[in-house]
């Protein structure tokens, strides 16, 4: 899991957003750039100015998709009738 904490209302109405319609988010740290779901949203009410802390559970990267085939036959199809 991965903790991030924020001042911002803005990013803290976006992660709210994507937990509550179980979307992923992105959030970019320091040098890293972690997505995943919004697992939690918490307000530290003793600090000044107010402040979240957001934990997201990181998901692994879609591996990229192979063509089933290398090219489309469509094309020579079409090609047969003109």
């Amino acid at each position: 899991m991965f903790t991030y904490e924020t001042a911002d209302q803005k990013e803290v109405r976006r992660f709210r957003i994507a937990q509550f319609n179980g979307r992923m988010a992105t959030v970019k740290a320091g040098g890293s750039t972690v997505t995943g779901f919004v697992r939690s949203v918490l307000e530290q009410e003793s600090s000044m100015p107010p402040r979240w802390t957001i934990t997201i559970v990181p998901s692994a990267p879609k591996e990229e998709i192979k063509p089933l085939r290398p090219a489309s036959r469509a094309r020579p199809f079409a090609e047969d009738y003109f």
